[in-house]
């Protein structure tokens, strides 16, 4: 057995590749539409990790997915979880649980999906801002 993929439905396609792709720094791995069944995938990876990727399912038509939260979140292994934090709150995205311990963090897609970030290896040495950067909303 072989993991493949997470899916998860995206109501606005391009607001989800600027947070997956932009933001996040995922980079797409394939796309395809599908004009019979009315729906775009988008398949994404970390650099260098193309064997996990996540699946953005685009439905045409439009469908309210409601909050997401029970789906749980999606997690990555970062290099530098401060550097990933600080690129993301520069592209906008709100930083839901801050890595004030310098190992975890949570933000949210366009969706409302809750994306895990956890620093590889040894957690960072606490520091500013984050040290005292309060939690945000749910994640």
């Amino acid at each position: 057995m072989k993991y493949l993929h997470t899916m998860v439905r995206v109501a606005d396609l391009e607001a989800s590749l600027r947070f997956y792709r932009d933001a996040l720094g995922l980079t797409v791995v394939r796309q395809k539409e599908y004009p019979q069944g009315r729906f775009t995938l988008v398949y994404l990876a970390a650099p260098g990790d193309e064997e996990a990727q996540i699946e953005l399912t685009y439905n045409w038509d439009i469908e309210d997915y409601g909050s997401a939260r029970n789906f749980g979140h999606v997690a990555y292994a970062v290099d530098d979880i401060y550097a990933l934090c600080g690129r993301l709150m520069a592209h906008g995205v709100t930083i839901n649980r801050p890595p004030r311990d310098g190992r975890m963090a949570f933000v949210r897609s366009p969706d409302q999906i809750s994306i895990e970030l956890l620093q590889a290896g040894e957690p960072l040495p606490p520091t500013e801002p984050w040290l005292s950067m309060p939690n945000t909303g749910v994640w």
